[in-house]
């Protein structure tokens, strides 16, 4: 009887184990389409057009993200498409690298207290008033995964007389 029952339990396991290996629908991945620059609409194309020298080279999940932008774009207001046009250019420009550790860094603003947003928010917003002289010094510095207070940004007047010390 228990012979029986292992060579029951050999069967299925084979029978399982080819069913895994076999081709054809039941081991066949789900794959996204992933359409090349000459096969988006002339619409797409057009909302698209800073990423067209990397297209092709764009995984099929990433495809799908910026088409879903390219479909909603004539829905948007004006600023909102101004915004996608101007974020998209130098995204393209940037190197894979460069985009995980963009993505990584969102991510974690994203976690961010309130407070500690709002405080990124206000030195971004003092970077972007730098001269442009400066922000490529800032650019050329190592970065130790910080945001650094712009140089330009006006010393905090302290009154007369304050040493910090309570």
């Amino acid at each position: 009887m228990a012979q029986d029952r292992r060579a029951a339990l050999t069967a299925v396991l084979a029978a399982a184990v080819l069913l895994a290996l076999a081709p054809g629908p039941l081991s066949a991945q789900i794959t996204l389409k992933s359409p090349k620059w000459t096969e988006l609409s002339p619409q797409e194309r057009e909302v698209l057009a800073p990423l067209a020298p990397d297209w092709d080279a764009l995984d099929a999940q990433r495809k799908t993200k910026w088409r879903g932008i390219a479909q909603r774009y004539p829905t948007m207001k004006p600023d909102e498409q101004a915004r996608i046009q101007e974020q998209m250019r130098p995204w393209a420009h940037l190197t894979p690298d460069e985009r995980r550790k963009a993505r990584e860094q969102y991510k974690s603003i994203a976690k961010l207290p309130p407070e500690q947003k709002s405080d990124v928010k206000q030195k971004w917003e003092q970077y972007q008033s730098l001269p442009p002289e400066q922000k490529r010094e800032l650019a050329a510095r190592p970065s130790n995964g910080k945001i650094p207070a712009p140089t330009a940004a006006p010393p905090a007047n302290k009154p007369a007389g304050a040493t910090g010390q309570r």
